[in-house]
């Protein structure tokens, strides 16, 4: 995956936000930057919206870097998190605040709520996993081949792709379970 991101490299990413680094934040967005916007579009349905997001998240993240923890994920997982928490705090807000007749149902809206919570958590879950499970099922979903196809380019046996692709999918389809509400640390269930 391209924007796969080794721990050792996220540790170094936020060391060179903490020193002040324009050059870091660039960095970080170009890389990330395309993640923040689509999740952000997914939620509000709104490409001003989701441009405004994307310059918020990524002003939270340099403004502060400590806030990231490397021990509780990937880089790229806690930007998708600031993303996906930003964007629903905006949905609630701009669909609680009075407007001119086109505000979305209670349910209408935390349905779009749990779908955007469901893909942001696949999204956290596929990235999370590891090398040899995401590979097979990126050969499956985006190659289109099946299991054979699958061993065949990964090196190994059939059992073996099969198993990945199992496993993988397991996975995957827990991005529908919602998880345990924990406590959020400062700044993230706000505005940022």
């Amino acid at each position: 995956m391209a924007n796969d991101a080794p721990p050792r490299w996220d540790r170094r990413m936020q060391q060179r936000l903490a020193r002040g680094e324009a050059a870091a934040l660039a960095e970080l967005y170009d890389r990330f930057a395309s993640l923040v916007h689509n999740l952000a579009h997914r939620v509000l349905e709104d490409e001003t919206a989701a441009d405004r997001i994307t310059r918020e998240v990524f002003g939270y993240v340099w403004e502060n870097p400590d806030a990231y923890d490397p021990q509780q994920g990937s880089l790229r997982a806690w930007i998708a998190m600031l993303t996906q928490r930003q964007a629903v705090y905006r949905l609630r807000t701009s669909q609680t605040a009075p407007a001119d007749g086109d505000t979305l149902s209670t349910e209408a809206l935390e349905e779009r709520i749990r779908e955007a919570s469901v893909a942001a958590r696949a999204d956290y879950i596929v990235t999370s996993m590891p090398a040899p499970l995401r590979a097979a099922l990126e050969l499956a979903y985006f190659d289109r081949r099946d299991y054979r196809q699958a061993a065949a380019a990964l090196g190994v046996t059939e059992d073996e792709a099969r198993r990945r692709l199992r496993l993988g999918l397991q996975l995957l389809s827990t991005a529908h379970v919602q998880p345990p509400r924990a406590v959020s640390p400062p700044g993230y269930g706000r505005a940022l």
